[in-house]
């Protein structure tokens, strides 16, 4: 079935296609550190999450951005419906989509961003997966509506160069990337591209097939296939797939391309008040999707950041409706959370979370994955997990109760959860969770009630 633009678009609706940077109020900023007055010259800006997944990954973008005076209301973070790509791009798969499903939905949000702020033309900035739909808007649905694209760690000659699998979008020498880098020059004339890459160690720009399941097969690809011709191509060294995207190194890029000139500052300003809410996506058969999930009870409390106990009593509850959203929940700026998920059908999750230091509406939230044989006789379970990056070994310091993790693979960055099983008379304890200089506390929760707990890391 066919769903209407006016139905995708609503903000309320059953499809959370935008999830963007708006429906707050401005509040005072800390008075020690006031944000810079808002850049004028810098257009509405449209951030593309990647493959798998959700507007939430920019959330500390969007912080810096407003730290720089850049209004909320003219940045927009999408929600693509089924974030996961086909197998083949032109055979169809349950929950997931083709490069045309995200360009389609990408077009809709660049008109929805142009008609909240009545301004055109605007910027889009990319991670991954993201930058296809982007180069493809630009190129085949309406570039003259973007001033400037800025793909980061976007695998723009494919994950691997191979006679098999033409129909899948990652394949450098399928029809897809054929078309769009076609030519002598890779970009599309009107729009000002630049390209954000790691040095050496994005596990998606790999010699080796290791990554994509074919150890020792070469892929055809080096470290310099997200460059293109025709873009400003930056090298931005030891940052891996995803922090080419979110690292403060990556947003000074972001910013000085997109505004002309340095940040005022890379650190993320505190609000006074602080209001938070989101969306709670579905995961059909294991798919994780964008989706809605009604029903779903939204807890929140604040804790203590040397043990995850909680102080005081709930601070915020929510159900979702039919449009999945959640909230909103008035904060202190300081507070260390923990976030209580509760849906039919998942484990009761149990997120703890460092302090959320300005408002956002993306503040999104999925489930955890179900138990599995692998826990099987474990009393809890506990996830360290880093959506906005990897863990590097040696790179990173990355710590959980003590220990540096077995199931994180050295070298190339590749892994973004770790794993911590603990016996049953272990159940309710503190477990510390470290990565470099960020510190959460989770506490076990009893496995035997489908309980699992997730120290998510923001930074």
């Amino acid at each position: 079935m066919r769903l209407s633009r006016r139905l995708i678009l609503k903000g309320a609706g059953a499809l959370p296609l935008l999830a963007g940077s708006f429906g707050f109020p401005r509040f005072g900023l800390a008075q020690t550190q006031p944000a810079a007055p808002g850049p004028a010259e810098v257009p509405p800006i449209l951030f593309v999450h990647g493959n798998g997944d959700h507007a939430a990954l920019w959330i500390t973008t969007l912080w810096r951005m407003e730290s720089n005076g850049v209004p909320r209301e003219r940045m927009l973070a999408i929600n693509f419906t089924n974030p996961l790509a086909r197998a083949d791009d032109k055979v169809e798969q349950p929950n997931r989509s083709s490069t045309e499903d995200q360009r389609r939905e990408l077009g809709e949000a660049v008109k929805e961003l142009q008609r909240r702020t009545g301004a055109s033309p605007i910027a889009l900035v990319g991670n991954s997966r993201g930058g296809y739909s982007i180069r493809n808007y630009i190129k085949n649905g309406g570039g003259s509506d973007i001033s400037h694209a800025v793909l980061c760690g976007v695998p723009n000659h494919g994950i691997y160069e191979w006679d098999e699998g033409l129909g899948g979008e990652f394949n450098g020498r399928g029809p897809f990337l054929r078309g769009l880098n076609e030519g002598e020059s890779e970009v599309t004339p009107g729009t000002a591209f630049l390209t954000l890459r790691s040095d050496g160690i994005d596990k998606y720009a790999q010699a080796d097939g290791r990554f994509v399941g074919k150890p020792g097969t070469p892929t055809g690809a080096t470290s310099d296939s997200p460059a293109l011709k025709g873009a400003t191509n930056l090298v931005l060294g030891a940052l891996d797939h995803r922090e080419v995207a979110f690292h403060p190194r990556a947003f000074r890029e972001i910013y000085k391309f997109i505004a002309g000139r340095e940040p005022s500052r890379i650190e993320i300003v505190p609000e006074v008040e602080v209001k938070l809410s989101g969306l709670v996506t579905d995961t059909p058969g294991g798919v994780v999707t964008n989706r809605p999930v009604s029903g779903a009870t939204v807890e929140i409390y604040r804790v203590s950041p040397e043990s995850g106990e909680r102080i005081g009593g709930r601070i915020h509850s929510s159900q979702t409706g039919a449009d999945g959203r959640w909230g909103p929940a008035q904060i202190e700026p300081t507070w260390h959370l923990e976030i209580v998920l509760t849906s039919a059908g998942s484990p009761t999750t149990h997120f703890y979370r460092s302090p959320f230091p300005r408002s956002s509406d993306v503040v999104h939230l999925r489930a955890a994955r179900p138990l599995g044989p692998a826990d099987g006789g474990a009393g809890a379970v506990v996830l360290m997990s880093r959506p906005r990056g990897y863990f590097g070994l040696p790179r990173d310091v990355v710590l959980i109760d003590g220990k540096e993790p077995k199931d994180v693979k050295p070298g190339v960055p590749t892994d973004s959860t770790t794993t911590l099983r603990l016996a049953a008379e272990e159940v309710g304890r503190a477990v510390a969770a470290m990565f470099n200089g960020e510190r959460i506390v989770a506490r076990a929760w009893p496995a035997s009630e489908n309980r699992i707990a997730v120290a998510e890391l923001t930074y």
